[in-house]
């Protein structure tokens, strides 16, 4: 932990500085629900956003992911797979054992979870009612296992200029495991009209 501490992965001076002071799992929560949430199909690296100062879903999870590394942690990223619905990813930490979760969405219940799932399974379920479409349909599917970024760190995924669409083609290929069968999916009712808006706060339209 205090050898990666030590080291910049490429990052500038000034982005190490913005990512070593997001010491903790709600501060950097906090930084990337403050990014402008940007619509584009785009996979900018942690130094593009750091930038920018915009990203989505993917580019929050990685400067998310990035500042955990700085900060000592290992950058684990994981993917929840929907239907009729975008896919989303969570930058994960892990503290006493348990997992929690980091996410940037303009959804307010599919952003951060505190370090209380015993296991992936466990956390992603815990987004379950909270992803939905603009129908109110229940759309999340799967979760994969969590992908290790530092695997890619040949691929520049912390600071490249280019697109690091190695990351959603790590994320498309892991393993994934369907949180529950088909038939009791599509047998579930739409969300409830009070709970749809709960969920939209924040949100803003494309």
């Amino acid at each position: 932990m205090a050898r990666q501490r030590n080291e910049s992965f490429g990052l500038s001076a000034a982005d190490l500085r913005t990512l070593r002071a997001l010491k903790t799992p709600v501060h950097i929560q906090k930084f990337i629900d403050g990014l402008e949430y940007q619509y584009a199909d785009t996979a900018w690296s942690p130094a593009r956003v750091l930038r920018e100062r915009k990203g989505h879903c993917l580019e929050g999870a990685l400067v998310a992911a990035a500042a955990l590394r700085v900060n000592g942690h290992p950058p684990l990223v994981m993917d929840l797979e929907s239907v009729h619905d975008d896919d989303h990813v969570v930058a994960l930490f892990r503290e006493r054992g348990l997992w929690g979760g980091i996410a940037k969405s303009n959804f307010a219940g599919l952003r951060f979870r505190p370090p209380v799932y015993r296991t992936l399974r466990e956390l992603a379920v815990s987004y379950f009612a909270h992803y939905y479409n603009l129908r109110g349909e229940y759309t999340l599917r799967a979760y994969s296992r969590q992908v290790y970024l530092a695997r890619l760190d040949r691929r520049h995924w912390m600071t490249s200029e280019d697109d690091v669409w190695c990351v959603p083609e790590a994320l498309i290929a892991a393993r994934h495991y369907v949180l529950a069968p088909d038939k009791v999916v599509r047998a579930l009712p739409r969300l409830d009209r009070r709970s749809f808006e709960a969920g939209m706060h924040g949100w803003v339209k494309h």
